[in-house]
């Protein structure tokens, strides 16, 4: 008995110190809410100047890293490459733009008027955004709706040109946030693809110069994109007074995730794999890919070889990417209340 206890003991202990130990990366939702005072101090400062330090030659900043709790403290011939990718840049923005405006120190106005500077070279003439700029030669040129990276910059350029957190960017500067966000939204309308003449949704890229859609990493196929579709579905029922052509594709988008959903299905984690089982009680799901020609859920592998359920991929990818989700509920959701608006204006 005394021997089971203490076993009990030291692995809750292990436990504990293993949780102690992990790292939690500092982000943008960690600092928005703080008053102005709190900027204006040694914290605010030092998370500031870590931000600066991270900051890419071109404007931007680095992805999946924390930029906010240290400082960049590599070699300093190690290149610093900045993204859009994986919410990059927009929220280092966001937190240069604070600080600047409560402390009106000139080294963090500077280093976001480069960021804002970096954003709208960045902007093809067709009105998207690529991962990151310069742009690759690969898919990572593409207009780029994957993980919401051309929804984030356009949410920031939209704050930045109506907010008055942004007070302190020159007004000219703050006409052309609001017109690369126009012109983003013009780019999105543009993109939505049609099926038998009619909008559905949208792939998670797209050409940066025919707006066709176009496929990314081996297993990122062309498709109706289940995920990334709600992101810009979402940003486009955020817009105020939306012109006939933006309610035509809301109301459109809305019913193809209608159509799309898939119910009496649930998706489990059994034995280190994941696995699809029939359950009439589950809630709606949403596959992240669907064929475009079909509207039917498809998986891929690291093969490239498009599957038709989720067991015939292999088992790494099966655990290793979000291939279901309820993205079509918060997009219902929204909707609904979005109806109710436009109804109450009309």
């Amino acid at each position: 008995m005394k021997d089971s206890y203490l076993k009990i003991r030291f692995f809750f202990i292990c436990g504990l110190l293993f949780v102690m130990s992990v790292e939690v990366e500092a982000s943008w939702k960690d600092y928005r809410d703080k008053p102005d005072n709190w900027y204006n101090r040694v914290d605010g400062w030092q998370i500031a100047d870590n931000i600066l330090s991270w900051q890419s030659e071109e404007g931007s900043w680095p992805k999946n890293t924390d930029t906010m709790s240290k400082g960049f403290s590599r070699d300093k011939d190690s290149k610093i490459k900045g993204t859009f990718d994986n919410g990059a840049t927009v929220d280092e923005m966001r937190f240069l733009a604070r600080i600047s405006r409560v402390t009106d120190d000139s080294r963090y106005k500077e280093a976001f008027l480069k960021g804002l500077g970096h954003i709208l070279k960045a902007q093809y003439p067709t009105g998207g955004w690529p991962q990151s700029y310069p742009p690759g030669r690969h898919y990572p040129r593409h207009i780029t709706f994957n993980d919401n990276t051309m929804v984030n910059i356009m949410r920031l350029l939209r704050e930045i040109a109506t907010l008055s957190d942004y007070s302190f960017v020159d007004g000219e500067l703050r006409k052309a946030a609001q017109a690369a966000f126009d012109k983003g939204i013009d780019c999105i309308l543009k993109c939505q693809i049609r099926v038998d003449d009619r909008l559905t949704v949208w792939c998670s890229q797209h050409d940066e110069v025919t707006l066709q859609p176009r496929p990314a990493r081996i297993y990122e196929l062309v498709s109706l994109s289940g995920s990334e579709s709600a992101g810009i579905l979402r940003l486009l029922m955020e817009v105020d007074d939306p012109d006939p052509n933006i309610i035509r594709a809301v109301e459109a988008g809305a019913e193809w995730y209608e159509t799309a959903k898939l119910e009496g299905i649930e998706q489990i984690k059994k034995d280190g794999d994941t696995i699809i089982t029939k359950n009439p009680e589950a809630p709606a799901m949403w596959a992240r890919f669907y064929e475009i020609e079909t509207n039917t859920p498809f998986f891929c592998g690291r093969d490239g070889i498009k599957k038709y359920s989720l067991s015939e991929i292999e088992r790494e990818r099966r655990i290793g990417y979000s291939w279901y989700g309820q993205w079509g509920k918060a997009v219902a959701d929204d909707y609904q209340k979005w109806k109710l608006k436009l109804d109450d204006k009309n």
